[in-house]
């Protein structure tokens, strides 16, 4: 494992942290919860049919000694949750409703991170992005301040570490939504060991083009300045100006950005998300995410392709936003 997931482990602290796993009988999500608990890094709380989980974790050898189950058909403190649901909701959902969503795995361990019975939530094995993310949303909720959620790739070859965002979620985020990205982005390299210094992209440098599109991006960068001054935040940029020393040197010889940038403000999610295939794919750089950033409480999505080892991995970058956000 990597120098970046040392570094989190290390930071945990013999499973005090409580991260929710709703797809319980997914092979994957079942290893990587053994390896977890057997690790001493987390406590995880599995949510399912008990005894069906049961009957996987023997088939797998999967010890359950060091985790948590809950059955949201068989829930002691059902009605606690759901009148705590309606509330949260605010007139959206009655009593009935919240007992209908409340079967669904996600919807019940996302109010079990609500209700701080648990620290963060991974899923997306098998569920959607949306089926992960729209209970987040409803429960958890956006930071104080924040109008939406991101979500940001780690991207990591030998002792190289970069943040690409947004990847993930925001389809032409605004300039406000930049400015928001930029300095959640800043918090997140933070998180791991990244000194952020944060480039905007754009196809412009400095206002060598004109649009739009490049207007929006300055517009974000000044927001992000003031939003916090004491970050190293510049652009817009291209992206050779913002990590190539001599070509820094040429277009943008008054930044504080001198093709050093570790952190990518992407100005779309299409340039976002070919960006980071991009460099994993042709740079050989792995792709560490998406992390959702933003939320008050860490939730974060699989791909459907996942392996064990991302569920495992996810779930110890979950464990240590919880303790950011804490």
């Amino acid at each position: 494992m990597s120098d970046l997931f040392e570094g989190l482990k290390a930071k945990l602290n013999e499973g005090d942290r409580k991260i929710v796993f709703p797809e319980a009988l997914d092979t994957r999500v079942l290893g990587a919860a053994g390896r977890l608990a057997a690790d001493g890094l987390i406590t995880p709380v599995l949510i399912g049919n008990i005894e069906a989980i049961q009957a996987k974790a023997k088939e797998l050898n999967v010890s359950l000694d060091k985790m948590e189950l809950y059955d949201p058909e068989k829930y002691a403190e059902i009605d606690a949750m759901v009148a705590a649901f309606v509330e949260r909701r605010k007139g959206k959902a009655t009593e009935e409703d919240a007992r209908k969503l409340l079967l669904n795995e996600n919807y019940f361990g996302t109010m079990l991170v609500y209700m701080n019975k648990a620290h963060g939530l991974v899923s997306g094995a098998v569920h959607s992005t949306a089926d992960t993310v729209r209970p987040a949303l409803q429960i958890v909720k956006m930071k104080p301040g924040l109008s939406k959620t991101s979500g940001v790739f780690i991207m990591v070859k030998e002792d190289t570490k970069y943040l690409f965002a947004d990847c993930a979620i925001n389809i032409a985020p605004n300039s406000q939504d930049l400015a928001e990205i930029a300095v959640e982005s800043a918090k997140t390299a933070s998180m791991f060991d990244i000194e952020p210094r944060v480039a905007m992209l754009s196809f412009s440098t400095k206002g060598s083009a004109v649009s739009d599109e490049t207007k929006r991006v300055e517009e974000g960068l000044k927001l992000a300045q003031e939003m916090a001054p004491e970050l190293i935040i510049d652009g817009e940029f291209q992206f050779d100006t913002a990590i190539v020393p001599s070509v820094a040197k040429q277009k943008a010889p008054n930044s504080p950005i001198q093709g050093d940038a570790n952190v990518f403000v992407f100005p779309s999610l299409e340039a976002g998300n070919i960006g980071y295939k991009i460099a994993q794919r042709l740079g050989g750089y792995e792709a560490v995410g998406p992390i959702l950033q933003g939320l008050n409480a860490p939730v974060n999505d699989l791909s459907r392709g996942c392996s064990e080892e991302d569920v495992y991995k996810l779930a110890i970058i979950t464990a240590a936003q919880s303790m950011e956000i804490a």
